[in-house]
Protein backbone atom coordinates (compact mmCIF):
# COMPACT_ATOMS: atom_id res chain seq x y z
CA UNK A 1 0.00 0.00 0.00
CA UNK A 2 1.18 3.52 -0.80
CA UNK A 3 1.02 5.99 2.08
CA UNK A 4 1.85 9.68 2.40
CA UNK A 5 1.41 10.50 6.09
CA UNK A 6 2.91 7.28 7.43
CA UNK A 7 5.71 4.94 6.44
CA UNK A 8 5.02 1.22 6.78
CA UNK A 9 7.72 -1.45 6.59
CA UNK A 10 7.08 -5.13 7.11
CA UNK A 11 9.84 -7.45 8.25
CA UNK A 12 8.47 -10.98 8.42
CA UNK A 13 5.84 -11.01 11.19
CA UNK A 14 6.42 -7.39 12.29
CA UNK A 15 4.83 -4.33 10.67
CA UNK A 16 6.56 -1.11 11.71
CA UNK A 17 4.48 2.01 11.15
CA UNK A 18 6.20 5.38 11.41
CA UNK A 19 4.16 8.57 11.69
CA UNK A 20 5.94 10.48 8.95
CA UNK A 21 5.29 14.22 9.21
CA UNK A 22 8.42 15.33 11.09
CA UNK A 23 7.98 18.97 10.05
CA UNK A 24 4.90 19.12 12.33
CA UNK A 25 6.27 16.71 14.95
CA UNK A 26 3.94 14.15 13.35
CA UNK A 27 0.72 16.04 14.01
CA UNK A 28 -2.17 13.69 13.35
CA UNK A 29 -4.11 14.72 10.29
CA UNK A 30 -7.25 13.05 9.01
CA UNK A 31 -5.11 11.55 6.25
CA UNK A 32 -2.78 10.03 8.87
CA UNK A 33 -5.74 8.67 10.84
CA UNK A 34 -7.13 7.02 7.71
CA UNK A 35 -3.76 5.56 6.72
CA UNK A 36 -3.17 4.17 10.21
CA UNK A 37 -6.52 2.37 10.03
CA UNK A 38 -5.79 1.07 6.54
CA UNK A 39 -2.38 -0.27 7.58
CA UNK A 40 -3.81 -1.96 10.66
CA UNK A 41 -6.70 -3.48 8.72
CA UNK A 42 -4.33 -4.91 6.10
CA UNK A 43 -2.15 -6.38 8.86
CA UNK A 44 -5.14 -8.00 10.56
CA UNK A 45 -6.37 -9.42 7.26
CA UNK A 46 -3.10 -11.31 6.87
CA UNK A 47 -4.07 -13.59 9.79
CA UNK A 48 -3.93 -17.26 8.92
CA UNK A 49 -1.38 -16.75 6.15
CA UNK A 50 2.04 -18.33 6.42
CA UNK A 51 3.66 -14.89 6.63
CA UNK A 52 0.96 -13.19 8.71
CA UNK A 53 1.68 -9.99 10.60
CA UNK A 54 1.71 -10.68 14.35
CA UNK A 55 3.03 -7.42 15.80
CA UNK A 56 2.45 -3.77 14.86
CA UNK A 57 5.05 -1.25 16.03
CA UNK A 58 4.11 2.44 16.18
CA UNK A 59 6.77 5.14 16.25
CA UNK A 60 7.38 8.66 14.98
CA UNK A 61 9.87 10.22 12.56
CA UNK A 62 12.32 12.95 13.46
CA UNK A 63 12.72 12.24 17.15
CA UNK A 64 9.07 12.88 18.08
CA UNK A 65 6.12 10.54 18.39
CA UNK A 66 3.08 12.78 17.84
CA UNK A 67 2.18 16.35 18.73
CA UNK A 68 -1.58 15.80 18.70
CA UNK A 69 -4.23 16.75 16.18
CA UNK A 70 -3.37 18.63 13.00
CA UNK A 71 -4.84 22.11 13.54
CA UNK A 72 -5.42 22.56 9.81
CA UNK A 73 -8.08 19.83 9.86
CA UNK A 74 -9.73 21.34 12.91
CA UNK A 75 -9.76 24.82 11.33
CA UNK A 76 -11.37 23.40 8.20
CA UNK A 77 -13.98 21.55 10.28
CA UNK A 78 -14.73 24.73 12.24
CA UNK A 79 -15.26 26.62 8.98
CA UNK A 80 -17.66 23.95 7.74
CA UNK A 81 -19.51 24.08 11.06
CA UNK A 82 -19.91 27.86 10.77
CA UNK A 83 -21.41 27.31 7.35
CA UNK A 84 -23.94 24.88 8.75
CA UNK A 85 -22.23 21.60 8.01
CA UNK A 86 -23.49 19.10 5.46
CA UNK A 87 -26.71 17.10 5.84
CA UNK A 88 -27.09 18.38 9.39
CA UNK A 89 -23.89 16.70 10.57
CA UNK A 90 -21.43 18.30 12.99
CA UNK A 91 -18.08 18.52 11.14
CA UNK A 92 -16.05 19.07 14.32
CA UNK A 93 -17.61 16.07 16.07
CA UNK A 94 -16.98 13.90 13.01
CA UNK A 95 -13.28 14.83 12.88
CA UNK A 96 -13.00 13.97 16.57
CA UNK A 97 -14.91 10.70 16.12
CA UNK A 98 -12.66 9.58 13.27
CA UNK A 99 -9.66 9.80 15.59
CA UNK A 100 -11.60 7.92 18.29
CA UNK A 101 -12.49 5.11 15.91
CA UNK A 102 -8.85 4.75 14.95
CA UNK A 103 -7.76 4.53 18.60
CA UNK A 104 -10.46 1.95 19.28
CA UNK A 105 -9.31 -0.12 16.30
CA UNK A 106 -5.78 -0.32 17.70
CA UNK A 107 -7.04 -0.93 21.23
CA UNK A 108 -9.22 -3.84 20.08
CA UNK A 109 -6.79 -5.37 17.61
CA UNK A 110 -6.03 -9.09 18.01
CA UNK A 111 -2.44 -8.24 17.05
CA UNK A 112 0.18 -7.15 19.57
CA UNK A 113 0.64 -3.37 19.48
CA UNK A 114 3.95 -1.85 20.60
CA UNK A 115 4.57 1.91 20.84
CA UNK A 116 8.08 3.37 20.75
CA UNK A 117 7.87 6.86 22.24
CA UNK A 118 10.32 9.72 21.80
CA UNK A 119 10.11 13.49 22.13
CA UNK A 120 6.62 14.97 22.03
CA UNK A 121 3.79 12.63 23.00
CA UNK A 122 0.75 14.88 23.12
CA UNK A 123 -3.00 14.67 22.62
CA UNK A 124 -3.68 11.97 20.06
CA UNK A 125 -0.17 10.64 20.50
CA UNK A 126 -0.90 10.32 24.21
CA UNK A 127 -3.99 8.31 23.30
CA UNK A 128 -2.05 5.92 21.06
CA UNK A 129 0.48 5.41 23.83
CA UNK A 130 -2.38 4.41 26.13
CA UNK A 131 -3.85 1.81 23.76
CA UNK A 132 -0.53 0.07 23.06
CA UNK A 133 -0.04 -3.34 24.67
CA UNK A 134 3.59 -2.44 25.31
CA UNK A 135 4.93 1.12 25.49
CA UNK A 136 8.67 1.81 25.47
CA UNK A 137 9.87 5.37 26.06
CA UNK A 138 13.23 7.01 25.59
CA UNK A 139 14.47 9.53 28.15
CA UNK A 140 13.50 12.28 25.67
CA UNK A 141 9.79 11.45 25.80
CA UNK A 142 7.62 14.26 27.14
CA UNK A 143 3.92 13.57 27.68
CA UNK A 144 1.30 16.29 27.65
CA UNK A 145 -2.48 16.35 27.95
CA UNK A 146 -3.13 20.01 27.05
CA UNK A 147 -6.78 19.95 26.03
CA UNK A 148 -8.37 21.53 29.11
CA UNK A 149 -5.76 24.31 29.11
CA UNK A 150 -6.87 25.08 25.54
CA UNK A 151 -10.55 25.17 26.43
CA UNK A 152 -11.42 21.82 24.91
CA UNK A 153 -11.89 18.24 26.13
CA UNK A 154 -9.65 15.15 25.67
CA UNK A 155 -12.81 13.45 24.49
CA UNK A 156 -11.50 10.39 22.65
CA UNK A 157 -8.42 9.96 24.83
CA UNK A 158 -10.22 10.06 28.17
CA UNK A 159 -11.56 6.46 28.21
CA UNK A 160 -8.16 5.00 27.33
CA UNK A 161 -6.45 7.23 29.87
CA UNK A 162 -8.78 6.01 32.62
CA UNK A 163 -8.22 2.41 31.54
CA UNK A 164 -4.45 2.77 31.53
CA UNK A 165 -3.91 4.86 34.66
CA UNK A 166 -7.10 4.52 36.70
CA UNK A 167 -9.68 7.19 37.44
CA UNK A 168 -7.69 9.14 40.03
CA UNK A 169 -4.51 9.67 38.02
CA UNK A 170 -6.39 10.26 34.77
CA UNK A 171 -8.53 12.91 36.43
CA UNK A 172 -5.48 14.60 37.95
CA UNK A 173 -3.79 14.84 34.57
CA UNK A 174 -6.93 16.16 32.92
CA UNK A 175 -7.58 18.93 35.42
CA UNK A 176 -3.95 20.09 35.47
CA UNK A 177 -3.28 19.98 31.71
CA UNK A 178 -0.88 17.23 32.69
CA UNK A 179 2.80 17.16 31.86
CA UNK A 180 4.88 14.05 32.44
CA UNK A 181 8.54 13.31 31.85
CA UNK A 182 9.46 9.78 30.80
CA UNK A 183 10.46 8.74 34.34
CA UNK A 184 7.12 9.92 35.75
CA UNK A 185 5.25 8.13 32.97
CA UNK A 186 7.08 4.92 33.88
CA UNK A 187 6.36 5.30 37.60
CA UNK A 188 2.67 5.88 36.83
CA UNK A 189 2.37 2.88 34.52
CA UNK A 190 1.69 4.87 31.38
CA UNK A 191 4.76 3.27 29.81
CA UNK A 192 6.29 -0.09 30.66
CA UNK A 193 9.95 0.62 30.04
CA UNK A 194 12.21 3.67 29.84
CA UNK A 195 15.62 3.41 28.16
CA UNK A 196 18.25 5.77 26.76
CA UNK A 197 17.61 6.68 23.13
CA UNK A 198 20.67 4.68 22.04
CA UNK A 199 19.10 1.56 23.53
CA UNK A 200 15.60 1.96 22.07
CA UNK A 201 16.12 -0.48 19.22
CA UNK A 202 17.65 -3.18 21.40
CA UNK A 203 14.80 -2.77 23.90
CA UNK A 204 12.28 -3.06 21.06
CA UNK A 205 14.02 -6.12 19.65
CA UNK A 206 13.85 -7.84 23.05
CA UNK A 207 10.11 -7.10 23.36
CA UNK A 208 9.47 -8.35 19.83
CA UNK A 209 11.35 -11.57 20.56
CA UNK A 210 9.19 -12.14 23.64
CA UNK A 211 5.97 -11.48 21.73
CA UNK A 212 6.95 -13.71 18.82
CA UNK A 213 7.65 -16.54 21.28
CA UNK A 214 3.91 -16.50 22.07
CA UNK A 215 1.39 -18.31 19.88
CA UNK A 216 -0.53 -15.76 17.76
CA UNK A 217 -3.93 -17.35 18.24
CA UNK A 218 -3.46 -17.69 21.98
CA UNK A 219 -2.28 -14.09 22.17
CA UNK A 220 -5.36 -12.84 20.32
CA UNK A 221 -7.73 -14.93 22.47
CA UNK A 222 -6.02 -13.72 25.65
CA UNK A 223 -6.35 -10.07 24.63
CA UNK A 224 -10.05 -10.57 23.90
CA UNK A 225 -10.67 -12.30 27.23
CA UNK A 226 -8.81 -9.61 29.16
CA UNK A 227 -10.85 -6.92 27.41
CA UNK A 228 -14.01 -8.61 28.69
CA UNK A 229 -12.53 -9.05 32.15
CA UNK A 230 -12.22 -5.27 32.53
CA UNK A 231 -16.00 -4.97 32.53
CA UNK A 232 -17.28 -8.20 34.08
CA UNK A 233 -16.97 -9.90 37.45
CA UNK A 234 -14.47 -12.79 37.39
CA UNK A 235 -17.12 -15.30 38.49
CA UNK A 236 -19.22 -14.45 35.42
CA UNK A 237 -16.38 -15.47 33.12
CA UNK A 238 -15.50 -18.85 34.64
CA UNK A 239 -17.37 -21.03 32.14
CA UNK A 240 -16.49 -18.89 29.13
CA UNK A 241 -12.82 -18.81 30.11
CA UNK A 242 -12.82 -22.59 30.59
CA UNK A 243 -14.27 -23.09 27.10
CA UNK A 244 -11.67 -20.76 25.62
CA UNK A 245 -8.91 -22.69 27.40
CA UNK A 246 -10.26 -26.03 26.19
CA UNK A 247 -10.41 -24.89 22.57
CA UNK A 248 -6.84 -23.61 22.78
CA UNK A 249 -5.53 -26.75 24.50
CA UNK A 250 -7.12 -29.02 21.90
CA UNK A 251 -6.25 -26.81 18.96
CA UNK A 252 -3.11 -26.87 16.81
CA UNK A 253 -1.28 -24.26 18.88
CA UNK A 254 -1.96 -26.03 22.16
CA UNK A 255 -0.86 -29.38 20.75
CA UNK A 256 2.27 -27.87 19.23
CA UNK A 257 3.13 -25.92 22.38
CA UNK A 258 2.85 -28.91 24.68
CA UNK A 259 4.72 -31.11 22.21
CA UNK A 260 7.53 -28.59 21.93
CA UNK A 261 7.77 -28.32 25.71
CA UNK A 262 8.01 -32.09 26.16
CA UNK A 263 10.52 -32.40 23.32
CA UNK A 264 12.58 -29.49 24.64
CA UNK A 265 12.39 -27.50 21.42
CA UNK A 266 10.90 -24.21 20.32
CA UNK A 267 7.33 -24.32 18.96
CA UNK A 268 6.87 -23.75 15.27
CA UNK A 269 5.56 -20.19 15.65
CA UNK A 270 8.88 -18.92 17.03
CA UNK A 271 10.97 -17.34 14.24
CA UNK A 272 14.13 -19.23 13.39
Amino acid sequence: MNFEAIHAVRTRAVLEITLNKPESRNAMSLAMVAELQQALQAAEQSAGQADAVRVVVLRGAGGHFCSGADLKDMAAARMRAMQGGEDGTDPIAEVNAQFGRMCAAFANSPLAIVAVLEGTVMGGGFGLACVADVAIASETASFRLPETSLGVVPAQIAPFLVERLGYSQAKRLAVTGGRLAAAAALAMGLVHQQVPTAQLQSALDAVLADILACAPGALAATKALMAKARLQAPASLVDEAAAIFSRAAQGPEGMEGMGAFLQKRKPNWVPA
